[in-house]
């Protein structure tokens, strides 16, 4: 199979996943709650695909599916074109080899009773490793991350902030991955140390080819790592497509204000989304973001907008977006929820 016509890293097809809210009385019934609603998209080989929203959009649930510690609802997660929850218990091994995670807070996701070096090879002795062998490595995984080989005898309260992120990385690649999920990875680092993971991260995907989901929140960071962007709002994509495209020319309204937001043209107050959340266990009728938009109108009410081109590449789910992006849209929303 040539180079361009083998498959995407990753293939999510109309993933969905439900969860089930406790009854409030002992003979009421559970209510679903949508966390992810066919969520669609593709990360090529060496490739890093970002994932943005405000919490509780869906991001970390499909990190979660991807990382198979939940199961959809509906929907495939192909990871080089194999349905990852249709493998056998011998290729499910080999799955959690080839995709690691690095997680928001370093110091909670490292074990204080551990030293460095076994932190790095606890991977490798899970997979069936030596002990001697796995340790010999460890010299070796903290280099590859800029950490000096005599930390290895030290415990993780002995780094700085910086340095257990490089410890959790260095713990991520040390059974050779092929994909990365780096959840908010830098958001609990300090600006100048922040910069200095970002460009190992960057620097690690082109030495071993690997590819990244990444969810994070700061926009910037984002679009200096994402070669793709994905927003999310209660539970759905609403716009997908290049990196700079989407976050310096967004299609969505929701888009729209998140960027304004995060370039701070103008006061906080004067770009907080107005409206009312949408109730997840009674979601409006049609487009989620009516409750919030302000472009919103009877068209939003009535049907949910689907994807479609808003330039080659790049996709947006809004019923307006072509005269919203030409400013010949009135401002008539919000559109409230129903009682």
């Amino acid at each position: 199979m040539s180079a361009d016509a083998a498959p995407p890293m990753v293939e999510a097809i109309g993933l969905t996943k439900t969860f089930a809210i406790p009854a409030a009385t002992l003979f009421g019934r559970a209510r679903p709650v949508a966390a992810a609603v066919d969520v669609s998209f593709r990360i090529p080989r060496g490739r890093t695909f970002g994932l943005v929203g405000e919490s509780g959009s869906g991001k970390s649930t499909v990190a979660k599916l991807l990382l198979k510690l939940e199961a959809p609802s509906a929907g495939r997660l192909l990871v080089e074109g194999q349905d990852i929850f249709a493998q056998t218990p011998a290729e499910e091994l080999a799955y959690r080899r080839k995709v690691q995670a690095v997680f928001q807070d370093p110091y909670g996701a490292l074990s204080p009773r551990m030293r460095a070096d076994r932190i790095v090879t606890e991977p490798l002795r899970a997979h069936g490793m030596d002990r001697r062998e796995a340790e010999a490595r460890a010299p070796e995984l903290l280099r590859l991350v800029g950490l000096p080989p005599d930390s290895a005898r030290k415990y993780p309260h002995e780094f700085s902030g910086g340095q257990r992120q490089r410890l959790a990385i260095a713990r991520a690649l040390s059974v050779d991955p092929a994909l990365l999920v780096l959840d908010e990875p830098v958001s609990a680092l300090d600006v100048s140390v922040r910069a200095q993971v970002l460009t190992l991260l960057r620097e690690m995907q082109q030495r071993l080819d690997l590819t990244y989901l990444f969810i994070g929140h700061d926009l910037a960071v984002v679009r200096y790592l994402s070669d793709t962007v994905g927003v999310m709002y209660f539970g759905r994509l609403v716009e997908l497509g290049p990196a700079r495209r989407v976050l310096r020319r967004p299609a969505h309204p929701y888009t729209r204000r998140l960027v304004a937001l995060a370039a701070g043209d103008a006061p906080l107050g004067a770009v907080r989304l107005q409206g009312e959340l949408p109730n997840p266990l009674a979601p409006p009728s049609g487009c989620l973001f009516r409750t919030r938009c302000p472009y919103a109108d009877a068209t939003c009410a009535a049907r949910l907008p689907e994807m479609r081109l808003a330039e080659p590449d790049h996709l947006v789910a809004c019923h307006h977006h072509e005269a919203v992006a030409a400013g010949a849209k009135a401002e008539t929303g919000p559109m409230l929820q129903e009682a």
